[in-house]
């Protein structure tokens, strides 16, 4: 894959928008694409999880430190404010989605953003690994510009964790994610 500089809008398989907002006198980001009906997505994430028709993706940065108790709901907010509507995909991370990365190959594009203050392992690290402290969560949106299967949409998810594993490792990070990451395939 060839990384690109991430614009701040782009016309790919699904355009992305950058909006701004301010909450508790925070300003905060969210990294926005609408894909209209018809779109089958698979997704991880804490708002529209599952396997189904979307019609949105919104990956909203929220405060360090965030303690709401509602996260679906305030993101379904989040999405109505954004004049999101219909059935979509609700994602939070406490990194800058400004500071977005975007890849593209073979049709297939790739966004993520990464925050990674609290490192780990899928499986448990060796007894006295100290885990570093702090929020962190990689998010990756991916769109394909064909319809895939049930069976390809998971397997896509395990294709872009995969990708997301060998980045860290390829930067230097020993560790496979966080345990609050979360993806979604269109």
């Amino acid at each position: 894959m060839t990384a690109i500089p991430p614009p701040r809008t782009t016309a790919g398989v699904l355009p992305l928008q950058l909006v701004t907002r301010v909450e508790d006198g925070e300003k905060l980001h969210a990294l926005i694409w609408r894909a209209g009906t018809g779109w089958r997505m698979i997704s991880s994430a804490v708002l529209g999880g599952g396997v189904g028709e979307r019609a949105w993706v919104l990956n909203a940065q929220v405060s360090h430190g965030y303690r709401r108790t509602d996260p679906a709901r305030h993101l379904a907010g989040l999405a109505r404010g954004e004049g999101l509507r219909g059935p979509g995909v609700g994602l939070m991370t406490a990194a800058d989605v400004q500071a977005y990365g975007r890849a593209h190959d073979g049709g297939v594009e790739a966004v993520a953003t990464a925050g990674l203050g609290v490192r780990g392992w899928a499986a448990s690290p060796a007894r006295g690994t100290v885990a570093p402290t702090g929020p962190g969560t990689i998010n990756v949106v991916a769109a394909l510009p064909v319809a895939l299967t049930d069976a390809a949409l998971v397997n896509a998810v395990a294709t872009a964790t995969e990708a997301k594993v060998q980045a860290l490792l390829d930067e230097g990070y020993d560790c496979s994610g966080t345990p609050t990451d979360a993806v979604c395939v269109a």
